[in-house]
C-alpha cells in the first residue's frame, strides 16, 4: 500500500486534520483517510479493504462514516463492507439507485466526524448523483475538498460513462460544477480527486500530484476556458474505455460481496493444458520476453505489471473460466488481488512452477510456442529487407498522431473480434512501450503466423525512421522497400 499524509497548518483547532492518501496505481485511483487523530471518515476506498483496516489499525483511530463520491464505473467498491466491518455509516449521494441499506445525503448536508465535519456539494459530470465533500476543521474552516472524478488535477472526470444520449448534458454540468466548487470554496483548501492518475476516468491528461483549490482556478480547463470551448474541447478529446467498466456500476449498485484474497486452487499441468483446448483463458503473469521466450500455446500472455488489470479487464469476457500461470504464489496472490478490484472474484484455479514442466513438452511438438523480439531498429532493418506487415495495437488517438508507415492498425482492445484482418505469415506488433504489443503477440501466436514482438518505446520509432507522421488509418497494405 502506497500511503502519504498531509497535516493542515490552517487548523485553529488542537485536533489538526490529517489525510492519508492511498494509492492504487494500477488503476489510477486514490482512497482517502481524513482523521483528526480519534475519528475518521474514509472516502471512495477500494475493494481490497485489508489496506483501509490496517491504516486504521495502525492510527488507532474510530471510522464514523464511509463515504462515496458517487457510484463507481472503473472498479468495485469496498465501501459496503468496510463500513459493515468498521460499523461506520455507509454514505452516497441521493439518486444513487443502490439496493442495499445506506446513508443518503443530499446537497448541503453537514456530516459529523469528531472535532471535524464533512460537508455534501452536489457535483455533477462525472454522474448525474456525484457528490463532493468538503472538510471543514472545529473553526469551520474548510481545509481540503474532497472531489472524486468532478474536478482532477488539470482537468475533469470524463462525461461520457453514463449514456450517449447524456453525455452533452453532463459536459455542461461538469463544467459549472468545477466553477461552482472555485466559487463556494476557499482558495487554499487542498483537492482530493479520485480519479486522474492515469485513470481512464479521466477526460483528459492530469498533471501534478497535489494541488488546491487557487491553482485550480488559475490551470483547470474548466476554470480557464468559456464553457463552450470546455465542452467541445472534451468531447473531441474522449476516445474508448474499458469494456470492463460496464460491470462496475451494476456491481456497485447490488452491493458487492465480502472480498476473497485468498490463493486460488492448483491446478495439475494436464488440467491447465485441457482448460486451454476447451477454450478456457489461461493467463500467463510472466514478464513479457519470458513469456515470448516459451508459453503454453493457446495461452495469453499479460506481464503482472502496473496495466495488468486495466487490460486483461478490457479485452476478457467476464464469466470464462479463468486459470493463472505464475512463477510463485506471491504472483498469483498479486494478480487475485488486482483482478478483484474489477470484480472478476472467482479464479478456476492456478498454476506455478517451470513453464517446461507445465507444458509437458518442448517447442518441436507444439507443447510450448515461442516468438521473436526486437525492437524499432530491427524493424526498420526488416523493412529494408523488403515488404513485411507490421500491427499497431495503440488506441485511436495515439495513432492519429502518427505510427510506422504502412502498418494496419488494430487498437488493442479490438484485437480479438478483428483478428482475422490480420493476414498469416510474418507480422510485427508495436504499441506505446511493448506491453500491449506483447498482449497482441500473445492472442496472434498461433500456428499460421510468425509473430515479432517489437519491445521498445514509441519515441524510437522516429529515430529508427520507420515513422509516417500522415498514417493511414486501418491501412493493412505491407510497407514498401525503403
Amino acid at each position: 500500500m502506497s500511503t502519504s499524509t498531509q497535516q493542515s497548518s490552517q487548523s485553529s483547532t488542537q485536533h489538526p486534520i490529517e489525510v492519508v492518501t492511498i494509492e492504487t496505481t494500477s488503476l489510477g485511483d486514490r482512497s482517502y483517510l481524513a482523521t483528526d487523530g480519534t475519528t475518521a471518515v474514509v472516502i471512495d476506498p477500494q475493494r481490497d479493504i485489508d489496506r483501509v483496516l490496517d491504516l486504521i489499525a495502525r492510527l488507532n483511530v474510530r471510522v464514523s462514516h464511509v463515504v462515496e463520491t458517487h457510484v463507481h464505473n472503473d472498479y468495485v467498491t469496498g465501501g459496503l463492507e468496510l463500513a459493515a466491518r468498521t460499523g461506520a455509516h455507509y454514505v452516497l449521494p441521493e439518486h444513487s439507485h443502490v439496493e442495499f441499506e445506506h446513508t443518503e445525503v443530499a446537497d448541503g448536508d453537514v456530516l459529523d466526524a469528531g472535532t471535524f465535519t464533512v460537508r455534501a456539494i452536489h457535483t455533477p459530470g462525472h454522474t448525474h448523483h456525484h457528490t463532493s465533500y468538503a472538510l471543514a476543521n472545529g473553526a469551520g474552516t474548510v481545509e481540503a475538498v474532497f472531489t472524486g472524478g468532478s474536478m482532477l488535477y488539470g482537468s475533469t472526470g470524463r462525461t461520457d460513462l453514463v449514456s450517449p444520449e447524456t453525455t452533452v448534458e453532463l459536459t455542461h454540468a461538469q463544467f459549472h460544477s468545477a466553477q461552482r466548487l472555485v466559487a463556494e470554496l476557499p482558495a487554499t483548501a487542498a483537492v482530493y480527486p479520485t480519479h486522474g492518475f492515469g485513470s481512464f476516468c479521466s477526460a483528459t491528461p492530469t498533471s501534478g500530484d497535489a494541488s488546491t483549490i487557487g491553482e485550480q482556478a488559475a490551470t483547470n480547463p474548466a476554470l480557464t476556458q468559456d464553457e463552450q470551448t470546455y465542452v467541445d474541447t472534451l468531447l473531441a478529446g474522449l476516445d474508448a474505455f474499458p469494456a470492463y467498466y460496464a460491470h462496475m456500476g451494476p456491481a456497485n449498485r447490488r452491493g458487492p460481496a465480502p472480498v476473497d484474497l485468498s490463493m486460488p486452487q492448483p491446478v495439475e499441468p494436464g488440467e491447465v493444458r485441457r482448460r486451454i483446448r476447451g477454450g478456457e483463458w489461461v493467463v500467463d503473469l510472466r514478464e513479457r520476453t519470458a513469456f515470448a521466450a516459451g508459453h503454453l500455446a493457446g495461452s495469453y500472455g499479460f506481464e503482472l505489471s502496473n496495466n495488468f488489470v486495466t487490460y486483461l479487464g478490457w479485452l476478457y469476457h467476464y464469466g470464462t473460466p479463468l486459470t493463472l500461470i505464475g512463477e510463485s504464489e506471491e504472483q498469483i496472490l498479486t494478480a487475485r488481488r488486482e483482478l478483484v478490484r474489477i470484480g472478476i472474484d472467482h479464479l478456476a484455479g492456478s498454476a506455478t512452477g517451470d513453464i517446461e514442466t507445465l507444458a509437458g513438452g518442448t517447442v518441436a511438438d507444439g507443447a510450448l510456442r515461442s516468438y521473436r523480439v526486437s525492437d524499432f531498429a530491427g524493424l526498420a532493418e526488416r523493412m529494408v529487407e523488403g515488404p513485411v506487415q507490421v500491427l499497431d495495437a495503440r488506441r485511436h488517438d495515439e495513432r492519429a498522431k502518427g505510427g510506422v508507415r504502412g502498418s494496419q492498425h488494430i487498437p488493442l482492445h479490438e484485437l480479438n473480434e478483428r483478428i482475422e484482418e490480420v493476414p498469416t505469415g510474418e507480422v510485427w506488433v508495436y504499441c506505446g512501450s511493448g506491453y500491449r504489443a506483447s498482449i497482441a503477440a500473445s492472442i496472434l501466436d498461433r500456428p499460421g503466423r510468425d509473430v515479432v514482438l517489437v519491445n521498445d518505446s514509441y519515441s524510437n520509432a522516429a529515430h529508427a525512421g520507420v515513422e509516417d507522421e500522415r498514417p493511414t488509418e486501418g491501412a493493412g497494405a505491407p510497407a514498401e522497400p525503403s
